[in-house]
């Protein structure tokens, strides 16, 4: 196996029919954790942005 292979391999997506109920809340639940997470760092960089903003334009 070549090195490019293994690095170009992208990983399966989850087989989303053959999991419990459970399993399928629990994804969710991470998943919407993930979302809060990203939300967050976007507007922590849009503050930043805008505090940028505001220095250069003075």
């Amino acid at each position: 196996m070549d090195w490019d292979d293994v690095v170009s391999r992208k990983p399966e997506p989850p087989k989303y029919e053959v999991m419990s109920i459970e399993d399928l809340e629990a994804r969710i639940a991470a998943l919407e954790a993930e979302i809060a997470t990203i939300r967050d760092v976007i507007k922590g960089k849009q503050a930043a942005r805008g505090a940028a903003d505001i220095f250069f334009k003075k």
